[in-house]
């Protein structure tokens, strides 16, 4: 009984520290948006402004972008995760491991990398005289940098739980290769891309930074609104109730995504089907057209940039020696590092509690269901006196954080054999030396891989530090922001090789994920895949 109620306080005590921080960062930042549109509006108001034709495009257009991506996420992801789950070629698991490589880009870098391969001045305009300024292609194919490693990954994955004994029977009775596709491997792969389908969809619909650089004022999305409510209109009424719609949206997105999730919780087939070397030309060119289209969406961004900075001359790379830069460098780094701390003792606490609770295991998928934009808009109205303090900074950087470091320790625990604890405690060992000499060496490496995706998400982060951060607080993505909104080509040249620097502080983070003895089952939102 003793041992039991011990557990027991220990379980309430891990639980309280998650619970109570998600509490005060978010449901209450919620409550009191909902309040401030109440307040200000009354029914006749919100029926008002839900007919301004304005906020309807602006509401339809996102949801037009977000769907876009997502049909053309499916349309090019899935043939390019065929090849990749069954042809076996030179540099294949090189290629693997760099689909993680998009999810450690701040979103200002991809933004950048887009206008220096498609916009005015970009190589497109310089080569063919062909750019996408004006036009929705920029923040379509900005969406798709981001979003298509994670149906490729899905839709890899699904293939590899497909059973080699049935599509060998079904290949016998005189199936074609395209009809036993359709009738053996399609209904296999449907959940996995309903799961990676709905986070393009959260991550397409709620973005900000691709959206406010690349969208322009045409094709700027509801969270480019909804700041600029808050920050240049100071209508907070309107913007609590787009962000309370953005949120009933999300919310039922997130719901469809644990259904999916739920239906993939099962062990994988022994029976994978083996990958074979491409035979003839029809094999070797379909080989080259999924790396030509990987290279295209997810590398030549990167490569743009690169390619552009290098040519901007050594007075460009000036502003890596200004002292404003210096400043941003610096406070870029600590404020990751401080989040990448709180945000470790949020996920570990918040992924031993969640063992115990299934409330408390999806809680942890709340800040995806929350915008930036909405987490810092509600946090500024509920603690006003605290808008400028670090403290709330930090808390709101690592709120964004955590769930990676959560979803990918909780997904080891799991996998944890359960023989291997109960001798420890048989031989007398107390939980918590249970954890430090059992647990933790064998989850380490889903802990390390955590806390890397928690580290690139508060290196990045863009929409937050507009919101709460003071002058003196500037970050690498707001002064890349800066140098953007100012006209001429130094400034934009500036821009760029502060892009650079973000491109390297990003691919070290990326060495940090792939790092030796790393766990590859446990990658970010998706569901991993084996190199």
């Amino acid at each position: 009984m003793g041992v039991r109620g011990g557990t027991r306080r220990t379980g309430l005590l891990l639980a309280a520290l998650p619970a109570l921080f998600l509490l005060g960062m978010v449901v209450a930042p919620l409550l009191r948006l909902a309040l401030e549109a109440w307040q200000a509006l009354d029914s006749a108001a919100v029926l008002e402004r839900l007919q301004d034709t304005y906020l309807q495009r602006r509401l339809g257009w996102t949801l037009l972008q977000a769907l876009a991506t997502c049909l053309l996420a499916l349309l090019i992801g899935v043939p390019v995760a065929w090849v990749l789950a069954r042809r076996a070629f030179p540099g294949r698991a090189l290629v693997l491991q760099l689909l993680t490589l998009p999810f450690v880009v701040p979103t200002l870098v991809a933004a950048m990398g887009v206008l220096a391969l498609a916009g005015p001045r970009g190589w497109s305009a310089a080569w063919w005289g062909l750019h996408g300024q004006d036009t929705p292609w920029l923040l379509l194919y900005g969406n798709l940098f981001f979003n298509l490693c994670i149906v490729v990954r899905a839709a890899a994955e699904g293939l590899g739980r497909v059973s080699a004994a049935r599509l060998a029977a079904a290949r016998t009775l005189g199936a074609t290769p395209w009809r036993a596709f359709w009738r053996i491997e399609w209904p296999a792969l449907l959940p996995w891309l309903g799961s990676a389908l709905c986070l393009v969809f959260l991550y397409a619909f709620s973005g900000f930074g691709l959206a406010l650089v690349l969208g322009g004022q045409a094709y700027a999305t509801i969270e480019v609104e909804i700041y600029t409510l808050v920050a240049h209109e100071l209508q907070l009424a309107t913007a609590g109730l787009l962000a309370l719609l953005v949120l009933l949206l999300t919310g039922l997105v997130v719901l469809v995504h644990a259904r999916f999730e739920r239906q993939l919780a099962t062990p994988a087939r022994a029976d994978a089907v083996p990958r074979s070397l491409p035979r003839g030309w029809q094999g070797r060119t379909a080989v080259v057209l999924a790396l030509a289209t990987l290279g295209l969406v997810c590398a030549a961004p990167i490569l743009a940039i690169l390619l552009q900075v290098a040519a901007a001359g050594s007075a460009a790379w000036a502003v890596l020696l200004e002292p404003q830069t210096l400043l941003a460098l610096w406070n870029t780094v600590r404020f990751t590092l401080l989040a990448l701390v709180l945000a470790t003792l949020l996920g570990v606490t918040h992924a031993l509690a969640a063992r115990r609770s299934t409330a408390l295991r999806a809680a942890a998928f709340l800040p995806f269901v929350v915008s930036p934009v909405t987490v810092a808009f509600g946090l500024l109205l509920l603690y006003p006196a605290w808008s400028a303090s670090l403290p709330l900074l930090l808390a709101a950087y690592a709120l964004l954080a955590y769930p990676f470091v959560a979803n990918a320790l909780g997904a080891a625990l799991d996998a944890l054999p359960a023989g291997v604890l109960q001798v420890a405690r048989t031989l007398g060992a107390s939980p918590a030396r249970v954890f430090w000499r059992v647990t933790l060496p064998l989850v380490q490496p889903a802990l390390r891989r955590g806390m890397a995706f928690a580290a690139a998400t508060a290196l990045g982060e863009f929409a937050v530090t507009l919101f709460l951060s003071r002058p003196e607080w500037s970050t690498l993505s707001t002064l890349i922001y800066e140098r953007l909104g100012r006209p001429g080509a130094a400034n934009r040249d500036e821009a760029l090789v502060l892009a650079a620097l973000l491109v390297l502080l990003a691919w070290l983070v990326f060495v940090l994920i792939d790092g030796p003895g790393r766990d590859r089952r446990s990658a970010p939102a998706d569901g991993g895949l084996d190199a």
